[in-house]
């Protein structure tokens, strides 16, 4: 078939095989460019693996370090009419290039947050690649539902304490306009942190501990988004900040728990990019339309696999880190510094629809926003025929 983005709000609702293998091939390649990194990971496994983060956690870990991966991922597979996910289509891309490189990659497709999955991961392990020295926990998920009693929690993006209006662009009608957030009740406070807290991220160590897994002086680490003012009342001071909190708490637990092993374990902040999930966030398109411009001007602009080549090089992988206040490893300084924030939001209080496409990056935010699904991406085909029964 010949596949073309079908975009509906801030989702698109299919992706193109051949753009996310070319997708992968670059990052991949941007690795290889880095030369030599040293001594790294053996054997990683990344819970969310198939896109953004996750999936450029796991392409350094191979190709920076030549480690052997285990993923985790919730991805639907292609049928002679649909296509299938992005991540299915990343994932396929990145097993062939593993195998081409002689580095063993396995993914499991189902919820990380059931125990059948966690089960089937142990058993992998056990049988492939044995104890792990680096966990990547990179989930991003709307609802989750409680291993043990079965209840379905589901997360909201609300501010915390009071009401919020603040300006956000609809990239559906391409239009800026007011949007008024009312804040969040106790009960979807509490829903978003079993969610997205840190809840699972423990529940994954201890299995992996029980089972005898972990190596030792095994490292770990979950992505959060922090943020300066412009964002605080959507993500700092708001449901996802609470639920980002509950990391902070998981992560000083989880080295308590397994100081037998010596566990070490981070929250690491990252910069603001265009996420299948952070297009669903509201201010974030108007806000990372604005970013990129100012960041690309500085010279300061990167992408994931920037992003995450610098943690694993600078910060995650060597002895005593930088820290801030909260034990996190920083990764979004070129953002959220003080000069960067003055340009930005000089910027946002001046946005209006009539002057949005001067004054912002929307070209660069479209862009990336069609390469998570595999468009606009130099040197594909589009008018091509393509088969979208793509296996891993």
């Amino acid at each position: 078939m010949v596949i073309k983005p079908k975009v509906r709000g801030f989702i698109c609702t299919n992706a193109h095989p051949v753009g996310c293998a070319a997708s992968v091939k670059e990052q991949i390649e941007y690795v290889k460019s880095q030369g030599d990194l040293g001594e790294g990971p053996k054997n990683v496994l990344v819970l969310g693996c198939s896109t953004g983060y996750g999936l450029a956690s796991r392409i350094v870990s191979t190709f920076g370090y030549g480690a052997n991966t285990l993923g985790v991922c919730f991805e639907k597979p292609p049928s002679e009419r649909k296509t299938a996910t992005a991540g299915w289509y990343n994932t396929a891309a990145f097993h062939q290039q593993a195998k081409q490189a002689g580095i063993y990659a396995q993914t499991i497709n189902g919820d990380a947050f059931s125990n059948e999955i966690k089960q089937q991961v142990i058993d992998t392990l056990k049988a492939d690649m044995g104890k792990v020295d680096l966990i990547i926990y990179s989930l991003a998920s709307p609802r989750r539902t409680d291993p043990e009693t079965g209840e379905v929690y589901k997360s909201t993006l609300k501010p915390v304490g009071q009401d919020y209006k603040t300006k956000t662009y609809d990239t559906d009608k391409d239009l800026i306009h007011e949007v008024e957030l009312e804040a969040a009740s106790e009960e979807e406070i509490a829903n978003t942190i079993k969610v997205m807290g840190g809840e699972d991220w423990e529940l994954w160590l201890n299995a992996l501990a029980e089972a005898d897994l972990l190596a030792d002086n095994c490292k770990t680490t979950a992505y959060t988004y922090i943020g300066k003012e412009l964002t605080w009342p959507i993500y700092g001071q708001a449901t996802i900040g609470k639920a980002k909190e509950d990391l902070d708490r998981a992560a000083s637990e989880i080295i308590k728990q397994h100081s037998d092993k010596n566990v070490v374990a981070y929250v690491s902040s990252l910069k603001a990019l265009v996420t299948q999930a952070s297009s669903a966030i509201p201010v974030m398109p108007l806000y990372i339309s604005l970013i990129y411009k100012v960041m690309k001007q500085e010279g300061t602009h990167e992408g994931c696999i920037e992003q995450i080549s610098g943690l694993f090089q600078q910060k995650l992988l060597v002895d005593s880190p930088e820290t801030d206040e909260a034990n996190r490893l920083r990764m979004d300084g070129k953002e959220t510094n003080e000069a960067t924030q003055a340009v930005i939001k000089g910027l946002w209080d001046q946005v209006t629809q009539e002057n949005f496409h001067q004054l912002s990056d929307y070209a660069g935010y479209h862009h990336e926003f069609l390469k998570l699904f595999g468009f606009d991406i130099d040197g594909v085909d589009y008018e091509q025929d393509v088969d979208p029964l793509v296996e891993w």
